[in-house]
């Protein structure tokens, strides 16, 4: 499975920015697909995850309620949709892709099988 995520860039506090993964080289039923991301000097944390065939999805709980991941089958690419920015949500985001696995064991940072390159958020305050 090849990712190409894309859609960062530089905002506002407050604004908001959807980032697009498009996955391609194989159907992703079976897959949980994901965002983590990483902040200059810290390690990489996950997001959000959906289960490709169920819809199901999970949160990490700094962006709940926030952020808003989805799948387009058609497009076979996913999206979060983060709103209500804050500067502390300034990272390198990265698509990632885990078969036959959950949206929690994804979120409890267990194997990834596939990473896309990085798109860097920025959140100015």
């Amino acid at each position: 499975v090849q990712l190409q995520a894309s859609g960062g860039g530089l905002v506002q506090a407050g604004g908001s920015l959807r980032l697009s993964c498009a996955a391609s080289g194989r159907t992703l039923s079976g897959y949980v697909m994901g965002w983590l991301r990483q902040a200059p000097g810290k390690e990489r944390e996950f997001v959000a995850a959906i289960n490709w065939s169920s819809g199901i999805t999970y949160y990490a709980d700094s962006v709940k309620g926030r952020f808003t991941i989805s799948r387009d089958n058609a497009k076979n690419t996913v999206y979060v949709q983060m709103n209500s920015l804050k500067p502390e949500d300034t990272a390198v985001y990265y698509c990632a892709a885990t078969y036959y696995t959950t949206t929690q064991a994804m979120g409890a940072g267990r194997r990834v099988d596939y990473w896309g390159k990085g798109t860097l958020v920025t959140v100015s305050s």
